[in-house]
């Protein structure tokens, strides 16, 4: 089971691995809502070439990705594979689905 400090330490990785260059021209906010134990909202807003993130929800969010904690973690650990898990639905996209694309490269 995920913890809190867990997917915490996830979005502190990605801010670390965020790589500015491949975020040229994106300005935009991503909504996660994770459910289960350890479950919470969390966003993660790209902007002038920084990444940014904060616990709770914001309103001007273009994408929102949900899912199982458990899945989310397994998902950015290498796990569980994108695609893999939007097609058995573990992981559901709402809104801008073309940021879904423009992530994970941002981060990897």
């Amino acid at each position: 089971m995920a913890t809190h400090e867990e997917v915490e330490a996830l979005f502190t990785h990605m801010q670390e691995k965020f790589d500015p260059e491949k975020a040229e021209g994106l300005d935009a906010v991503i909504q996660f809502d994770l459910t289960g134990d350890g479950g919470s909202k969390h966003w993660l807003k790209i902007s002038n070439g920084t990444l940014n993130y904060g616990e709770g929800t914001d309103p001007a969010a273009r994408m929102t990705v949900r899912g199982s904690t458990d899945d989310f973690v397994a998902l950015m650990n290498g796990k569980l594979q994108p695609m893999q898990a939007f097609m058995l639905g573990k992981i559901k996209v709402a809104g801008d689905t073309s940021l879904a694309m423009r992530l994970m490269p941002l981060i990897s």
